[in-house]
């Protein structure tokens, strides 16, 4: 067995480097750029870059729309940044918060020589590491990058593939709940050390019929706090009654707050929601789509669980298509209603309109 780094081990080396404000070296044969967050990256570090060479910066088709401009690369953006312009011309670009005070003015000189396969990657390693999708990158040759880490752009098909690392079912143990005292939890963790899942399994459910499931993702403000600006934690607490009046099932609890932008950036889109925008609009500003979860993994922990049918407890219709999908059927949507309030019913009415939630 080799023990060297497979690539999505490399990949979760990146996405802990863009974190930090580290550059990674992407390569494709003589080819080299150098890549980093624009959220994260120092200023000491931002001007040893533009020492290299021309700076770009990549940004989503979201963002570029926000901007006022295209996506020249069909769903990114790359753009040259300014001699005279810093990092806080960068920051600007990659940040909505102050776009209504102090909007980016254009035009923007767009860059179209070369590849943009480097700048995809690094936009998706920066969703990943939940950073606000925006990257630095500028083109080097020779040996300006030692020291950094490198990944092999070739072995690399399609990265969001990998980014999808496995899962591994790590421990299990009893744990009573309010609702039922014959409840366990399941942990199940990334093979490349990303978040850990949960499966809270009640009573003894048959792995030769349909279980009563929820696919419920994780909400800090919602689960935890008590916030009324969504029905997150109302519909945990129902799931769990409704498992325990079942007799049986399976509720599985998916580390990706805020749909998957996780909870730094989710606290961004509810400070753009204050200044007017819906739920949908305010990702789209930040740079997102709609809803960046993976409803696969859920999947996986089922089949690692041995089920392969569920009566999936749900208002969310791509939660169903992707279950059957990934092999999981679903036999029976069961709605789950609650929660709803007069502070939330704006954020309720736009989950209906835009993603198509059965409210």
């Amino acid at each position: 067995m080799s023990i060297q780094l497979t690539t999505a081990e490399q990949l979760a080396r990146c996405r802990a480097d863009f974190r930090m404000g580290v550059g990674v070296v992407l390569c494709d044969g003589a080819s080299q750029w150098i890549v980093a967050s624009a959220e994260t990256l120092s200023a000491p570090r931002f001007d040893g870059l533009r020492a290299l060479g021309d700076l770009e910066i990549a940004i989503t088709n979201w963002r570029a729309v926000t901007l006022s401009t295209w996506a020249n690369d069909g769903d990114i953006a790359r753009i040259f940044v300014p001699n005279d312009q810093g990092l806080d011309w960068v920051r600007s670009m990659a940040d909505p918060s102050d776009d209504l005070r102090r909007p980016m003015l254009g035009p923007f000189q767009h860059v179209y020589d070369g590849d943009a396969q480097a700048h995809r990657l690094a936009l998706s390693i920066c969703k990943s590491a939940h950073l606000l999708p925006a990257a630095v990158v500028v083109r080097v040759t020779g040996q300006e990058a030692c020291g950094l880490h490198s990944v092999d752009l070739q072995t690399i098909k399609e990265a969001d593939a990998v980014l999808g690392a496995q899962l591994a079912h790590i421990s299990t143990a009893r744990v009573p709940l309010k609702y039922s005292k014959d409840a366990r939890v399941h942990v199940f963790r990334p093979q490349d050390g990303g978040e850990e899942h949960y499966a809270i399994e009640i009573g003894n459910p048959s792995r030769a019929e349909p279980v009563l499931s929820r696919l419920h993702s994780a909400c800090f403000t919602g689960d935890l706090i008590g916030s009324l600006k969504c029905d997150c934690g109302p519909q945990l607490d129902a799931a769990l009654k409704n498992i325990a009046e079942d007799g049986a099932g399976v509720l599985l609890y998916m580390n990706q707050e805020g749909r998957g932008i996780g909870l730094a950036n989710k606290m961004r889109a509810y400070a753009l929601q204050d200044q007017g925008f819906d739920t949908v609009e305010a990702n789209h500003r930040l740079g997102f789509e709609d809803d960046e979860r993976n409803f696969l993994l859920g999947a996986e922990i089922l089949r690692l669980m041995g089920f392969d049918a569920v009566r999936l407890m749900t208002n969310n219709p791509a939660k169903v298509d992707s279950m059957n999908t990934a092999g999981i059927a679903v036999s029976e949507r069961v709605p789950l209603k609650a929660g709803h309030n007069h502070l939330n019913a704006d954020y309720l009415a736009t989950k209906a309109a835009k993603s198509g939630h059965l409210l």
